[in-house]
């Protein structure tokens, strides 16, 4: 039987977010939803609620995942840093030293930095393309390998919607012989006990959600020759595709991750503990001083959102989500307002996942605003005490 109430587990200093929850979810601002805060390896918010489905017939449970859109790039940047880390893969280097077809159309200079702090002037597949030929691997990164760039590479960000995943897993392919979603759940969710893939096994399906989708996009009428249009247009993914069989089988490594904040959490968590989680040591704490090392920082060519990004991740700025504050904090976001915030400051790691996409970009809702703000607020107020 569906409910609408909050369920799990939260250490009582953080009752005031479980009742924030609350609210959200009997003003309808949230359909259904996961919650999850880690710090210092330990669970101090794990809660889920509302429902799973649009008709709300069905509740959001301990194990429901959803897509989480772009949250999905912080699972695959951090995956092509473990290369980094290992020392197989340069971010400095070209991208054409790994992966050679990509020299042509003035790619010759594109370095794997470019790429992961979406630089490489490659925001999108040049139009036309259909889910279909994104569902195609080999396809879809030939035709990345083949397409000039659309501004200099290097030269300012400019969002890489759904091509990042493709060109970073590409790269992971070329180094390690392995298909980026084998190698992620080799290196990354099975290590971590972390509920994540890309697409859902056929066997998942009934654990998934229905999305509610967030307002159109506003480019119609724009200019069709912008490199916002172009990237929207080269990124042929509305919402409701989601609970679509081709969806679901694809690996879309920028986007069709689906998982639950508790999952999110466990990975994010490898950043904010400095490598390791528990006693598994997943990366180095230089890995991670390059993760923070600063890319670009400016107006995004494609959003036109201030960003100030490092090696795959945004890195906190008062200019851009002034409700995360600055520090050695790093974080993304998915389509519609799911997030992972990944802060080394504080051991503390948070996860969010929902189904009301009630924003249209990528850097939270206001469900999402709400939520990291009380957790900030009660956070720092318990440091406060024990200084």
């Amino acid at each position: 039987m569906a409910d609408s109430e909050v369920h799990g587990t939260y250490d009582p200093a953080f009752e005031s977010v479980r009742d924030i929850l609350n609210q959200r979810l009997s003003s309808d601002s949230e359909l259904g939803f996961s919650l999850y805060v880690d710090i210092d390896g330990k669970s101090v918010v794990d809660l889920w609620g509302g429902y799973a489905d649009k008709a709300k017939t069905r509740p959001w449970e301990k194990d429901t995942v959803a897509p989480v859109w772009s949250c999905s790039k912080i699972v695959t940047n951090l995956a092509a840093l473990i290369l980094i880390d290992r020392g197989l893969l340069d971010p400095n280097e070209n991208v054409a030293k790994y992966w050679p077809e990509f020299v042509v159309n003035g790619k010759e200079n594109v370095k794997v930095s470019h790429v992961l702090s979406h630089a490489s002037g490659l925001p999108g597949w040049e139009a036309p393309i259909t889910n279909e030929d994104v569902y195609d691997w080999e396809g879809a990164t030939e035709r990345l390998a083949n397409q000039a760039p659309w501004w200099t590479p290097g030269e300012g960000s400019g969002y890489h919607l759904a091509t990042q995943g493709h060109l970073v897993g590409e790269i992971i392919r070329r180094v390690t012989g392995k298909p980026v979603e084998q190698f992620v759940a080799e290196e990354i969710s099975q290590p971590l006990g972390a509920d994540f893939t890309y697409g859902l096994p056929e066997d998942k399906w009934s654990h998934s959600v229905e999305m509610l989708p967030p307002p159109p996009l506003p480019f119609e009428g724009g200019d069709p020759n912008s490199i916002t249009t172009r990237a929207i247009i080269g990124s042929p993914f509305p919402a409701e595709l989601t609970t679509t069989p081709g969806f679901r089988k694809a690996v879309i490594p920028a986007i069709n991750g689906f998982c639950n904040a508790r999952g999110l959490g466990r990975i994010g968590s490898m950043v904010s503990l400095n490598g390791t989680v528990g006693n598994i040591p997943i990366l180095t704490p230089s890995a991670l001083d390059k993760l923070f090392k600063e890319q670009t920082n400016g107006v995004d060519r494609v959003t036109f959102e201030y960003l100030r990004l490092g090696l795959g991740v945004a890195l906190s700025d008062s200019r851009t989500c002034a409700w995360i504050p600055e520090g050695n904090i790093c974080y993304w976001g998915g389509w519609g307002g799911s997030m992972v915030i990944m802060d080394r400051e504080r051991r503390m790691t948070i996860g969010y996942a929902m189904n009301n996409m009630c924003a249209i970009g990528t850097l939270g809702n206001e469900n999402t605003e709400a939520y990291v703000k009380e957790i900030y607020s009660i956070v720092d107020q318990m440091l406060s005490e024990t200084k």
